[in-house]
């Protein structure tokens, strides 16, 4: 018996069939709505979630916080590396009787954690956020307690120091008020 030769087979181009793949997208789950009513165009990302869902919800007025913050560093630091003892007579109304090294590491110090408030404007990841607000929160509270300490070693209470230590208590509860929100769980609608 002799074989007929068989026809060429036909491929089929899923691409170009719509029915074979709106069958194919109803199999794998993908293209429909879900529970939550968003549509997926992948399975990865239906696996993966939206990624608006991970957005950060940020505080009203935490990137005017961020930059006043930065700017204030940023001054700050300028003036104890260029003019230590004028900073030092301002803050404790008196002269700076030692050499003019350690408010010039102050400046330094402010300068990085200056970098850290500019790096924490521009970025949008929630921990950095995090971690530049409590980085902020820290430095108004040990500065809170070395100018304190050292107010009660000298014995003297200046009017420029009181307000130092009393906008430094300010700055602490704003900072920790949006490191906290910032912190919190979104609730579900």
């Amino acid at each position: 018996m002799a074989s007929k030769p068989h026809p060429p087979l036909m491929k089929k181009h899923s691409q170009t069939d719509l029915i074979s793949r709106l069958k194919s997208r109803k199999i794998l789950g993908v293209g429909g709505e879900d529970d939550d009513g968003e549509v997926h165009r992948s399975k990865i990302s239906q696996m993966l979630g939206n990624e608006m869902k991970f957005a950060v919800r940020e505080p009203i007025g935490l990137r005017v916080w961020i930059l006043i913050s930065a700017v204030g560093f940023t001054v700050m630091a300028v003036m104890a590396l260029v003019f230590p003892n004028q900073l030092y007579e301002v803050v404790f109304e008196e002269e700076l009787s030692m050499t003019s090294i350690s408010v010039r590491l102050y400046g330094g110090a402010l300068l990085s954690l200056a970098l850290i408030m500019w790096n924490g404007l521009y970025t949008a990841e929630k921990i950095i956020i995090q971690w530049t607000l409590l980085s902020e929160a820290c430095y108004f509270a040990v500065q809170f307690l070395v100018t304190s300490i050292t107010l009660i070693e000298i014995g003297i209470l200046p009017n420029a120091a009181m307000l130092l230590l009393l906008s430094r208590v300010l700055f602490l509860v704003v900072t920790m008020a949006y490191y906290y929100h910032l912190g919190r769980k979104p609730k579900k609608i």
